[in-house]
């Protein structure tokens, strides 16, 4: 596939840079570009960096200095630019219907250009969307909605007459709208409670593999539009999650836990149940979050606290091994002293007495 830079620059709202013409085939990182690919630098990367490339074109930030020889295509946003072009040389997958060997229900409502693939299974009642692609050994539970574009990865089950937005993808191995983890004790053993809620993910959500949205005990556990969830979270029953959320690899949400819009949750994360994250508040690594979050807070360590504060600890705590050597060798000091005094004391007490 080539596309002519002029029609790349046009499309994506690049100012081109009336060289010559040249086709492009496909894109690149800046080492590994060759003539006919295009890469991009940040308002960081090396000058150096840079001039090595063999990349037909560089989209570079405003005000890169220019290196003699290569054309540079200067934007304000370069990585995101960048991004979009890349999207103009994917190929779209054609429509290839419903698979022989796929299970769809009489009564499941199929749209136009529907792909159904080998072995997946389509319960009663079901709704899926135009253009919609459901990989092979899926399985779309009785009464399931899926909007329009959808990507539905291998061996993915949407259970409990969950909704599904449109343009949302969802890769393989993940479950939605299993049982959540709900039991009461009831005097000599764990007694379960019923999941008879739902699961509603909005428009454009992202959801990696091996991920697992559990339906609500009543009611309905939330996914908001265009929220990105990473592989091998785990979202409990009723839990509300905003927009535009981000949920890195191995986080894991307790019952009830609500997230606002814009919220970052960073990897293996553990948020206990009830907890409410204010709109914009980023959480670090390994955090182990157990009390509300203000919007916009910053926090990181178990429990969870200012950032700045955990790193001033966290720095405190990296001194002690130092600092306790000095205190045993103070404490040394303080106990030869003190014998000295003792012996002082004694001799002057002695030399006090009265001779006889």
């Amino acid at each position: 596939m080539y596309l002519d830079l002029s029609d790349i620059c046009q499309r994506v709202g690049l100012a081109y840079d009336g060289g010559a013409r040249l086709s492009i085939q496909g894109v690149s990182t800046l080492g590994t570009a060759g003539p006919n690919e295009l890469a991009f630098a940040e308002a960081g990367t090396p000058q150096p960096e840079v001039a090595a490339s063999r990349a037909g074109a560089v989209v570079v930030a405003l005000g890169f200095s220019t290196v003699p020889g290569q054309r540079h295509l200067p934007n304000a946003s370069p990585r995101l630019t960048f991004v979009r072009i890349s999207e103009l040389f994917l190929v779209p997958e054609p429509s290839t219907g419903i698979d022989p060997r796929a299970a769809v229900e009489t009564t499941a409502q199929i749209a136009d250009g529907v792909s159904i693939g080998p072995c997946a299974v389509v319960g009663a009642g079901a709704r899926i969307g135009a253009d919609t692609r459901i990989e092979a050994g899926a399985v779309i539970g009785p009464g399931v909605q899926i909007g329009a574009d959808c990507r539905i990865g291998p061996n993915v089950s949407i259970l409990a007459q969950a909704s599904i937005g449109k343009r949302c993808i969802i890769h393989a191995g993940t479950t939605i709208g299993g049982d959540g983890f709900g039991f009461v004790w009831a005097g000599d053993h764990h007694h379960k409670v019923p999941q008879l809620g739902t699961v509603v993910i909005e428009d454009d959500v992202e959801i990696g593999c091996n991920a697992c949205v559990d339906r609500a005990a009543f009611g309905i556990t939330r996914v908001g539009r265009g929220s990105k969830i990473d592989n091998l979270v785990q979202i409990a029953h009723n839990v509300v999650i905003g927009e535009h959320v981000i949920l890195v690899s191995q986080a894991g949400l307790a019952g009830s836990v609500t997230l606002g819009r814009g919220t970052v949750v960073s990897g293996q994360v553990a948020v206990t149940d009830h907890v409410t994250i204010g709109p914009g508040a980023r959480i670090g690594g390994q955090s182990g979050v157990t009390a509300d979050v203000a919007a916009g807070a910053a926090l990181f360590g178990t429990p969870a606290r200012p950032l700045k504060q955990a790193f001033r600890e966290q720095s405190a705590l990296a001194r002690l091994p130092g600092l306790l050597k000095t205190v045993r060798r103070q404490d040394a000091t303080i106990e030869a002293l003190a014998q000295r005094l003792s012996a002082l004391e004694a001799t002057e007490s002695a030399s006090d007495k009265p001779q006889t």
